[in-house]
């Protein structure tokens, strides 16, 4: 007879000890350094704490734990990429996603300090706290705005992918993305089909960035950008609406609100495509899509929900059916056709 495994505390201490992994991850994106392996191929450790500016005392341990961590390569003395950090974590490439990993380094990672007071009072733990409003003061700072929308293609470029692969695109002409940002994903959806047309819907300093990236496609005589905020503004109508990372944002009244003006701006037999990192019905295994919730009470903003969820207040908006779909890493998409 076998014994049973041993019961142990690693996994404990790998989760009670995680933030230090997590800020050894951000730190690197926010050194760049990525970025100068990228460019250089490969640095032993002096040549790379020189290039980073970087004290003796802990550098090879940076560098080490790093590669311990699967960020790094090291062959005989010489750090390099991975294929993975290569790939994302270049600022350089189209495919980079640490503008969200720099945005969680210099303003989330401190206030997670204090999720424990936000879970006893409810109360919001970021610029909020303070009297600040965050999208009021990014909206009015061009360089943050900039910062922040790219960190949203990061967020957001994988499951534009997978929307332009999974979604039955012969069927529909033209997409808006409304809360656009760059236009990553209206980029996507119009790269891989040539007959979809559309754009983006934000609030009118999101222009020029969203001008911009689409020019960097050669996209511009498809793709255009309208001006106006979803909660007071009529939605622009197209056959297909999408709300990608917008919803969570907002509390359930104004959640079905933007249902509802989605709903009354399709045509009969449109799609309005909504995608997070939707926790799962059993809200069991979706991690992230969890940790989003939580979040979004750090932020003082709204919570992230079940894809049955979403359909309910679809249904409630007078979707007539909808459907599930996992699209990459923790993000699925609801699709609600009218």
């Amino acid at each position: 007879m076998s014994k049973p495994d041993a019961v142990t505390p690693d996994s404990i201490m790998q989760l009670g000890f995680g933030f230090w992994a997590s800020k050894t991850l951000l730190s690197a994106v926010e050194l760049h350094l990525f970025g100068l392996l990228s460019e250089a191929g490969s640095l032993d450790a002096d040549e790379l704490r020189d290039r980073l500016g970087l004290h003796p005392r802990s550098a090879r341990d940076f560098f080490d734990a790093l590669v311990a961590l699967g960020m790094l390569d090291r062959t005989d003395g010489r750090y390099s990429n991975t294929p993975q950090t290569d790939l994302f974590l270049d600022p350089a490439k189209p495919t980079y996603m640490g503008g969200v990993m720099e945005m969680s380094s210099v303003r989330l990672y401190g206030f997670w300090g204090s999720l424990t007071e936000a879970l006893q009072t409810g109360q919001p733990q970021s610029e909020v706290k303070t009297g600040g409003d965050f999208f009021e003061t990014l909206y009015a700072d061009p360089e943050k705005l900039a910062g922040f929308t790219a960190a949203m293609t990061g967020l957001s470029r994988a499951a534009g992918d997978a929307i332009a692969s999974k979604f039955r695109w012969r069927d529909y002409h033209s997409v808006i993305d409304i809360g656009c940002a760059q236009g990553a994903v209206p980029v996507a959806i119009a790269a891989a089909h040539g007959h979809v047309a559309g754009g983006g819907f934000d609030l009118p300093p999101v222009e020029p960035i969203f001008n911009s990236y689409v020019a960097q496609y050669d996209l511009a005589d498809r793709l255009r950008f309208m001006p106006g905020n979803f909660f007071t503004d009529p939605l622009p109508t197209a056959d297909v609406l999408i709300m990608g990372h917008i919803l969570h944002d907002w509390e359930l009244d104004q959640k079905r609100l933007l249902m509802k003006k989605a709903y009354d701006a399709l045509p009969t037999g449109g799609a309005l495509i909504v995608y997070e990192a939707l926790i799962d019905d059993d809200r069991r295994y979706n991690a992230f899509g969890l940790l989003m919730s939580l979040n979004m009470l750090i932020e003082g903003l709204g919570f992230d929900y079940t894809g049955a969820d979403c359909r309910g207040w679809m249904a409630d908006a007078g979707f007539s059916n909808s459907y599930v779909e996992h699209l990459v890493g923790p993000d699925s998409m609801v699709v609600g056709i009218k």
